[in-house]
């Protein structure tokens, strides 16, 4: 039993004739049924009352119209919901970030948003190095890190350029400058993030090769903690530029930039290689690459 002889049996029942039904469907009257007459077979029920004119259904018949119906209706729905995703009126969307690669990525999930506003949005924080196993095992459609990964079932498109940048409070000493030497920092006491990663080691050994002291009195957890215990005066910190853009811009913060730092960063859109990409995971990349 397949939905095209269900079809074929609807026509048939709303017709009362098999010739009609033929007409119908462009098929010849034998073709009909021989259709119908498989159909019997696989259900090892007589579906119509031979000889009958109308054609009329047996109780098996009846009962069979009422679930074929619900079959073509429910095929019918399947075609447009995919419809639907492919045009990303509905759908799903879900993204692995860091904690710091979130911050890049708002201004396009806005504008995915707001071009799509039927597409439910899951974004997952956890650290980068968790990210390329979530979406290797269909947990995440796509992850931001800022890395390209080594599992060669990966593949990792850059769609956005970032650097390490300097900060100091609005009324610090140093705010002042537009510039400062490696050196002139031994005496600050730097916010640091308690997080291990590539760039905070190449942080601590810039200030090794030049030298100075890197005094780390406060960790915290966050980038958003940090960012706030800059803006009471409670320090200075390193920290990627895209998380502190909005705070410069509005004068919270006052970037400097230190001359023997150049630390760029970029960050990739991770999916698994050779598979189709989602609608949703696709369009999200499109923003981010016109952006």
């Amino acid at each position: 039993m397949d939905l095209g002889e269900l079809q074929v049996f609807l026509m048939v029942a709303k017709e009362g004739s098999f010739s009609r039904a033929a007409e119908r469907l462009y098929r010849t009257q034998p073709a009909v049924s021989l259709t119908i007459r498989k159909l019997e077979d696989s259900l090892g029920q007589p579906l119509f009352v031979r000889g009958s004119r109308p054609v009329r259904m047996t109780d098996a018949g009846t009962l069979l119209k009422d679930y074929a119906e619900r079959l073509i209706n429910l095929r019918d729905e399947v075609k447009k919901g995919l419809t639907e995703l492919e045009g990303l009126s509905r759908g799903e969307l879900s993204l692995g970030v860091n904690e710091s690669s979130i911050h890049a990525l708002m201004p396009a999930l806005g504008k995915f948003r707001h071009q799509h506003p039927g597409v439910q949005v899951r974004v997952h924080r956890m650290f980068s190095r968790d990210i390329p196993h979530e979406v290797l095992n269909y947990r995440l459609d796509v992850g931001a890190v800022s890395y390209v990964p080594q599992e060669p079932q990966l593949q990792a498109t850059e769609v956005l350029k970032d650097e390490l940048t300097f900060v100091v409070p609005p009324k610090h000493p140093l705010a002042r400058k537009r510039e400062v030497d490696v050196e002139e920092l031994g005496n600050e006491d730097f916010i640091a993030h308690s997080v291990e990663s590539p760039f905070r080691r190449r942080v601590i050994e810039l200030f090794a090769r030049n030298r100075t002291e890197l005094k780390m009195p406060i960790e915290m957890p966050t980038i958003e903690s940090i960012k706030r215990f800059v803006q009471m005066g409670m320090g200075v910190a390193i920290v990627p530029r895209m998380c502190v853009q909005w705070e410069i811009e509005h004068g919270w913060m006052k970037e400097v930039k230190i001359r023997q730092m150049n630390m760029p960063r970029h960050v990739y859109m991770v999916s698994r290689r050779g598979a189709r990409l989602p609608h949703a995971a696709a369009e999200l990349i499109r923003i981010l690459r016109e952006s």
